[in-house]
C-alpha cells in the first residue's frame, strides 16, 4: 500500500510543481504586493504595510466604474445566454435530420478569434463619416433614428457589449446542453407520453432536472468568465477603456500594471484580490444553491 501511495504522489508531482509555480506562488505574491504601501517598482521598496491600497482602489472612480460595468455585464449576459442556449439546444435536439450539421453551425463562432469577432461587431455598430453602420441602417429602415453605439450614450455601448458577450459564449453552452439533452434516458419520455403528460410538464419535470448539473456548471463558469472580461471590450471600444467609460475590473488591473496609469502593482494586486473575493463569494453561493436544486441521476 505504501509503495502504491509513493507511486501516486510521484505521478502527481509534475502537476503539483506546475500548480505551485504558476498558481499558488503568484497568489501569495499578489497578497504581499497588495499590503505593501507606497511600493516602488523600480527600486523594489515600500514604506509600510497596511490596507491603504484597498482603500485607494475602493475610492477610485475608475475602479467603481469598472465594477459597475462588470456587474451589469454579468447580471445580464449569464442568465440570458444560458436561457437562449437552452432554447436552441432543445430545438436542435428535437431535429432528427441534420442535427449534427446545425450543432456544427452553432459551434463555429466558438473557434473564431475573439478579437476578430469584436472587430466585426465594431464595424456593424460603428458610425463613420461615410456610413452609419449596418445596424443603424436596419433601424432607419424600420423607421427609427440612428444611435452611436460605439461612442454614444452609455446604454448603447453596454447593449453592444452584452450582445457581443452573449454571441461569443453561446456556442460553448449550446454544445454542452445539446450533449446533456442527448444523454437523458428516453425511457422517461416514453413513460410520460404514455401517461398523457404535456410537453411543458415533460420539459419542467424531466428535462430540466436531468440536465440541471450542466446548467449549474454553465452558470458558474459563465459568472467566472464574465467577471474576467477584458479582451472582448478592447476589441470593440479600443484600449482607452476609461475614456470610453467601458472598463472592466480585469481592464483596471491591466491599466494599473501596464496602461496609461501603469507602474502601480500594489493597486493592481489589491484590485485583483477584490475581484478574487467577489468571484469566490458568488461561486460559493452558486454551489450552495446547486447542491439543493441539482438532480444527479
Amino acid at each position: 500500500m505504501d509503495k502504491n501511495n509513493s507511486k501516486a504522489w510521484l505521478y502527481l508531482l509534475p502537476a503539483m510543481i506546475f500548480l505551485g509555480v504558476f498558481m499558488i506562488y503568484p497568489l501569495f505574491d499578489v497578497i504581499i504586493y497588495s499590503v505593501e504601501e507606497g511600493y516602488n517598482f523600480a527600486s523594489q521598496t515600500y514604506f509600510g504595510i497596511g490596507d491603504y491600497n484597498f482603500a485607494y482602489v475602493l475610492r477610485d472612480t475608475y475602479f467603481l466604474q469598472a465594477l459597475k460595468n462588470t456587474f451589469i455585464l454579468v447580471i445580464i449576459t449569464v442568465p440570458l445566454s444560458t436561457g437562449i442556449a437552452l432554447l436552441i439546444s432543445v430545438g436542435i435536439n428535437s431535429i432528427t435530420k441534420l442535427r449534427d450539421f446545425y450543432q456544427t453551425v452553432f459551434f463555429l463562432p466558438y473557434v473564431t478569434n475573439t478579437l476578430a469577432v469584436g472587430l466585426v461587431f465594431m464595424i456593424l455598430f460603428k458610425k463613420t463619416p461615410y456610413s452609419d453602420g449596418f445596424v443603424n441602417l436596419l433601424i432607419t429602415t424600420a423607421g427609427g433614428t440612428t444611435v452611436d453605439f460605439i461612442d454614444g450614450p452609455y446604454w448603447a455601448k453596454m447593449f453592444v457589449m452584452c450582445f457581443y458577450t452573449v454571441w461569443v459564449v453561446l456556442p460553448f453552452k449550446i454544445l454542452i446542453l445539446t450533449s446533456a439533452l442527448a444523454s437523458v434516458n428516453p425511457d422517461y419520455y416514453k413513460a410520460a407520453r404514455v401517461d398523457g403528460t404535456s410537453k411543458l410538464r415533460i420539459f419542467t419535470r424531466i428535462t430540466l432536472p436531468m440536465i440541471s448539473p450542466m446548467i449549474f456548471y454553465l452558470v458558474i463558469t459563465g459568472f467566472i468568465g464574465a467577471f474576467k472580461a477584458y479582451s472582448d471590450v478592447v476589441a470593440i471600444f479600443g484600449t482607452n477603456l476609461n475614456a470610453a467609460g467601458m472598463n472592466t475590473i480585469v481592464g483596471y488591473v491591466y491599466d494599473m500594471l501596464y496602461g496609461d496609469s501603469g507602474g502601480y502593482p500594489s493597486f493592481a494586486a489589491a484590485a485583483a484580490l477584490i475581484l478574487f473575493a467577489i468571484v469566490l463569494t458568488i461561486t460559493c453561493i452558486n454551489l450552495l444553491i446547486s447542491n439543493k436544486n441539482t438532480h444527479y441521476a
